[in-house]
């Protein structure tokens, strides 16, 4: 006997053999027909409609795969949770360390410092980039050109020795002898102030591409639309065009921030007291290395998770006005999931 099967993505509908088998054949010739047109009644569709049955569509790939996934993470879970050389007491000892805290708000100090400083001037370049004066967008690309394409180490170390080019650091106003500050540049070159320089002057060239990149993604209609309407250029650009351009902005720049945050890190170099020097000093006397380099990598993993979830919710935020329903937050996700299982649960018991 031969059934026919109805499909639709995702699901298979089988039908009944019983449904086959009620079903009476054509009677011979003379007789009244059976089919569709000599029936005043429900249609053979209709009637099997209810005897349908909804099959799950089955992925042996996806389970297969699922399989190996979840087998690897145990591995590695393992390894790190039996193998003793990661001295995970070691680990637990120092991660509240007083010294380690400290570096940690220091990490965190230099990123605030360095983003504002990288994200301020980046808003700038973007905005004289798109100047119709040849002089001002000129002045930004060359900006940005110069400091992409110089390594960020570099940059540390010329702002650090900055003292051997210039050696006194003289400001006043011009034509007069009226002078604001004259003070020998290593006095003032601080590693502190090396360190924001060299970064948020880095973040700042590519702080200004991005920022740019957003903007242009907004509908030039809606610019030509506030200027009809006769809204000063200052309020189109910071109620209009910026916060359409946040949503694309905003992916990126967390990702610049997350980067710079790692970044400082490299700050090493100039002998300032942040996380990473902070860790290196310590192994360097304990020589335990593995454990201390665990104990930073872990904070970095604490400091980047904060850094995800705030960027999760502020994309949320921006999106009220491009989407028709926002995302659910993970809170709700697990309220819906619980709320689902419960009638499953119910029924089972049943």
């Amino acid at each position: 006997m031969t059934h026919s099967t109805h499909t639709v993505p995702g699901t298979t509908l089988a039908r009944h053999p019983a449904v086959d088998a009620s079903r009476p054949a054509d009677g011979p010739p003379g007789t009244a027909p059976t089919g569709a047109e000599g029936r005043s009644g429900p249609t053979s569709s209709e009637e099997d409609v209810p005897a349908l049955r909804v099959v799950p569509a089955r992925h042996p790939g996806r389970l297969v795969l699922t399989a190996v996934v979840a087998a690897l993470v145990a591995a590695v879970a393992w390894s790190f949770l039996t193998n003793p050389r990661w001295e995970w007491g070691v680990v637990g000892s120092w991660f509240l360390a007083e010294s380690v805290v400290r570096g940690l708000l220091e990490t965190l100090r230099l990123t605030a410092l360095a983003g504002a400083v990288g994200f301020g001037l980046g808003l700038v370049l973007a905005l004289m980039r798109l100047s119709p004066s040849a002089l001002v967008s000129g002045v930004s690309w060359t900006f940005s050109w110069i400091f992409r394409s110089t390594p960020l180490l570099v940059q540390l170390l010329l702002w650090y020795n900055l003292g051997y080019l210039y050696e006194r650091v003289t400001v006043g106003i011009p034509l007069t002898d009226v002078t604001l500050l004259d003070a020998r540049t290593g006095d003032l070159m601080t590693p502190m102030l090396a360190a924001i320089l060299g970064l948020g002057l880095h973040q700042a060239a590519y702080a200004a591409e991005l920022i740019r990149g957003g903007i242009l993604s907004v509908d030039q209609g809606q610019v030509e639309a506030a200027s009809a309407l006769g809204i000063p250029a200052r309020d189109r650009w910071l109620r209009i065009v910026l916060p359409q351009a946040m949503r694309a902005i905003l992916p990126s720049a967390f990702n610049e921030v997350i980067g710079l945050v790692k970044g400082t890190s490299i700050v090493y170099v100039l002998a300032h007291a942040e996380l990473f020097f902070t860790v290196q000093l310590i192994y360097g006397r304990t020589q335990q290395v593995l454990p201390m380099l665990l104990v930073a990598t872990l904070w970095y993993v604490v400091i980047t998770s904060v850094l995800s979830i705030g960027q999760y919710y502020i994309e949320r935020h921006y999106a009220k006005g491009a989407v028709r329903t926002l995302p659910p937050t993970p809170l709700q996700r697990l309220r819906a999931r619980l709320g689902s299982a419960r009638p499953l649960a119910a029924g089972g018991r049943a």
